[in-house]
């Protein structure tokens, strides 16, 4: 960080003040469900329903067990004065150097058991650093801490370039272990994990964090130091690319910025006592893992046999026809939720199915080329049942039978237990007020603790963009934007685009002969500088764990990275605003203060423009094609005219224009942003079109569009009251 860059103090927050969290009683009511349905039903709500209020307090519950669960950390352990870097570090270096052996040992195993230790871990590798997600948002930068963590995720998400991310190397390395897993989001993820419940739950738990992370700053430093520090995925995978750069200088530098906070003791407190639950969980999934691998060295071929079966029976329908084993029709004994595997397998073993005849013995017969089972069983079951064939064959007495595994369980049931029994006590239950503007701007700034404002900014959204559609017709008179409709194509987009660029910004643009007074040129930054606040907010949520892969994702989180300055706190948009400001003597409380509620230095109408891109935010998935339309009016209206005024009404009075200057340049429509959400919207509509069809494609352009219209509906206000006046006549 270039700190000459900057004229106020950093921003070295290590905590938000605590605040109690608001859901609707809906939302516990559904949280409840979540809870009784299980670790996988809990799992998915944290990972997919990222935009209802039920997960968020689902998170708070896991949050608080675990953490309610874990050693509070002695006295002696947190002297403000004497704890270092280096005691956390070599406390972590302690627990990495005990489970090394352990982990070696698992490297060490049979190739199949390999595979098996591999994808039970597969649930927690994959997610790795979900828990900086969301770290960025409007409460937490410009943080000085926040912004070492964008640093790291920005690395961890591949630098917008969704092949070189660290999910993609760990899947690169779990192919070349030929373990294959479906998306982290699809339905049958932890099924083809084979993901047991101790594995769920750690998982959860970090997934749980992710939700929450204004709310704890401390947790997620602790949680990113240790898992990095303790790198176990690395080492499991004989593979790199999870370090984090600058993983020691976080813990540095928030011990640094703890001592000096009024908050300091209980910050570190709850620092080290969530490193040391990393520890612990960490620890108790290897030693699961090493209890698993054990169970499956031991299991004989009848075993193996009966675990093969136990996968395919759900799957096995009415397809056997008339073939008996045991006296029983093959179809009706697969069919049995309460079939009897180890049963079944000694039947089998006396089958005529098992007995040699001319072309072999009718098993092996059915899963070779041409036969009625071929392709129903991977190569390795292929395996396990020709040995077990010709063991039968041979006259081999049978093997034990199938005995449950029960690696990590007793663990798994003392976090159920925690997180069954787990009621936080800074919950309300409410249904949300009306509130006006500013109130609004509040409870979205600080989401983590109004969940139940979701439903409001839903309806919000919704209403903006059918709004928007307004401009399809009369869009063409705008004086920044033209949303006027077009039929899509690839070509016709980047024509608009350069349209625009050409004759409404960059083309009208003259030098100004007179410069307007001091005031006015401090009032029209004013009108702009609360959506300045707030910059970038409208992507915050887009790069969230589970979605990298999704066409355009990528990219646009790299945009989000360059507002955040890529984790650079001098080239922070945030800050960049705060120099501008600060040169102009505006001086505001942050935006996650109350205080700023009753702020009366920024005109009123711009709430409702900034608490549309807050609102946006909010729903990456169901309002992706609109947030990637929005993104192109915002990326393009940082250039022309408009921009290269103010730098000279604001050079002329001695104001500091950093902030005018950075849109100017990384926004450009050569190769910076506004090309980049061209280039977004080009490459997702392909997509569509070519796994939907044209059909999908044309409605995915219209909602694309009416993101773009949404934004030029708040530029073009002029616009809109003469289009809004001639519909009215």
């Amino acid at each position: 960080m270039t700190s000459d860059a900057l004229t106020r103090p950093i921003d070295t927050v290590t905590s938000l003040p605590p605040r109690r969290f608001e859901f609707s009683p809906a939302a516990a009511a559904e949280a409840d469900a979540m809870l009784a349905a299980g670790p996988a039903a809990m799992w998915r709500a944290l990972l997919v329903e990222q935009e209802s209020e039920a997960p968020i307090l689902l998170a708070r519950r896991i949050i608080g067990a675990f953490l309610d669960a874990a050693p509070e950390p002695a006295a002696g352990d947190l002297a403000a004065a004497e704890i270092t870097a280096e005691d956390i570090a070599a406390e972590v270096a302690t627990a990495r150097i005990r489970l090394r052996p352990l982990i070696d040992t698992l490297r060490a195993c049979d190739a199949e058991t390999r595979r098996v230790v591999l994808r039970q871990r597969a649930p927690i590798t994959l997610i790795d650093g979900c828990w900086n997600d969301i770290v960025s948002q409007p409460a937490t930068q410009p943080s000085a801490i926040v912004n070492q963590l964008v640093a790291h995720s920005f690395h961890v998400h591949g630098a917008g370039e969704a092949g070189t991310a660290l999910t993609r190397s760990r899947r690169r390395a779990l192919a070349a272990e030929t373990v294959f897993l479906p998306d982290l989001t699809a339905r049958d993820f932890l099924g083809r994990a084979e993901a047991r419940p101790l594995t769920v739950r750690i998982a959860s738990f970090y997934l749980a964090l992710s939700r929450l992370p204004a709310s704890f700053l401390p947790e997620i430093v602790a949680v990113h130091y240790a898992f990095g520090a303790l790198a176990l995925d690395d080492r499991l995978l004989g593979a790199g690319g999870g370090s984090r750069p600058g993983l020691d200088r976080i813990l540095r530098d928030f011990l640094a910025f703890a001592r000096d906070s009024d908050t300091g003791v209980a910050d570190l407190r709850r620092l080290l006592r969530a490193v040391r639950l990393v520890i612990r969980l960490e620890a108790e999934h290897i030693g699961s893992l090493v209890e698993l691998a054990r169970w499956h060295r031991n299991l004989s071929l009848d075993a193996q046999v009966a675990r093969i079966i136990a996968r395919h029976a759900p799957y096995a329908g009415s397809q056997h026809g008339g073939v008996r084993v045991g006296g029983w029709r093959l179809s009706d004994r697969l069919a049995d939720p309460e079939l009897d595997v180890a049963q079944f397998v000694s039947e089998l073993r006396g089958s005529r199915q098992l007995r040699p005849g001319p072309g072999g013995n009718r098993l092996l017969a059915s899963i070779k080329l041409g036969g009625p089972m071929f392709g129903i069983f991977d190569d390795r079951e292929a395996e396990v049942l020709t040995a077990w064939s010709a063991a039968v064959a041979a006259g081999e007495p049978a093997g034990a039978a199938l005995e449950p595994c029960a690696a990590g369980d007793a663990e798994a049931r003392h976090w159920d237990d925690a997180v069954g029994r787990y009621r936080p006590a800074d919950v309300d239950l409410v249904d949300e007020g009306d509130g006006d503007s500013r109130q609004l701007f509040h409870r979205l700034v600080n989401i983590e603790n109004f969940p139940s404002t979701l439903t409001r900014s839903r309806e919000y959204v919704d209403q903006v963009l059918a709004r928007a559609e307004l401009l399809f017709a009369g869009g063409a008179g705008g004086r920044y934007t033209d949303a006027s409709w077009f039929d899509y194509s690839a070509d016709a987009l980047l024509e608009r685009v350069e349209h625009i660029y050409w004759t409404q910004l960059v083309g009208p643009y003259r030098p100004l002969d007179e410069i307007p007074d001091r005031d006015a040129v401090i009032a029209h930054q004013k009108r702009y500088a609360l959506a300045a606040l707030v910059d970038g907010a409208w992507l915050h949520r887009i790069g969230n764990t589970g979605r990298l892969d999704r066409p355009g994702v990528a990219a646009l989180a790299a945009i989000h990275a360059d507002e955040m300055g890529r984790g650079d706190l001098a080239k922070n948009h945030l800050t960049l605003i705060d120099r501008a400001l600060t040169s102009m003597s505006i001086e505001l409380p942050h935006i996650r203060q109350p205080e700023f509620t009753d702020e009366r230095v920024l005109p009123e109408p711009p709430y409702a423009f900034a608490n549309y891109q807050l609102c946006l935010g909010l729903f990456p998935d169901s309002r992706y094609p609109e947030i990637v339309g929005f993104t192109l009016g915002v990326e393009l209206f940082g250039l022309g005219e408009l921009r290269m005024h103010e730098i000279q009404k604001m050079r002329h009075h001695g104001f500091d224009s950093c902030y005018e200057d950075a849109h100017l340049t990384i926004d450009n429509v050569s190769a910076g942003h506004a090309r980049q959400a061209a280039d977004i919207i080009n490459d997702y509509l392909d997509s569509v079109e070519r796994n939907a069809g044209s059909a999908a494609a044309e409605g995915e352009w219209r909602r694309v569009w009416r993101g773009y219209a949404s934004f030029a509906l708040f530029i073009e206000s002029d616009l809109v009251r003469k289009l809004v006046v001639g519909r009215a006549n």
